[in-house]
């Protein structure tokens, strides 16, 4: 049986320290901006990381390395459902607004209350209904009447 060998050469070594210096000279051009979580590509990167580091004379065993990918995936499918769901609470929350064009609502502004008719409404994240010449946020209708 052949032992193999784990050790490099100075040479090599040298070789792979300017790669290594290459490429982060490369990619610290484009701006990260730093974060407390952890992305997808955070994961990826760590379990590249981790599987060029591996002590070739004990490899990761493949059901921790099924079990990574799987985590990997998960949280890659996680990431796109939240896109969607913000994508789709934007697109609820436009037709709650449209929902009340020319109805008379009673708005909660601070310690008043405003009763007019909705005469336009705005699309997006946050959509505000037009009453009396002013823009109101949905949160502000305390009651909504059918003319």
């Amino acid at each position: 049986m052949e032992l193999l060998n784990t050790v490099m050469s100075a040479g090599d070594k040298a070789k792979v320290d300017q790669a290594v210096d290459f490429y982060n000279k490369q990619n610290t051009t484009t701006a990260r901006t730093a974060s407390n979580e952890l992305g997808k590509d955070d994961f990826l990167k760590l379990l590249i990381t981790q599987l060029q580091n591996q002590d070739p004379t004990e490899p990761m065993e493949n059901q921790e390395f099924i079990a990574q990918m799987a985590q990997f995936s998960s949280l890659e499918q996680m990431t796109n459902m939240s896109t969607s769901f913000a994508k789709m609470a934007s697109f609820i929350s436009s037709q709650e607004a449209a929902s009340t064009l020319g109805k008379t609502v009673e708005l909660n502004v601070g310690d008043t209350t405003t009763t007019g008719i909705v005469e336009g409404a705005t699309r997006g994240e946050n959509p505000q209904i037009l009453v009396n010449g002013m823009y109101y946020t949905l949160d502000k209708i305390a009651a909504i009447y059918a003319n």
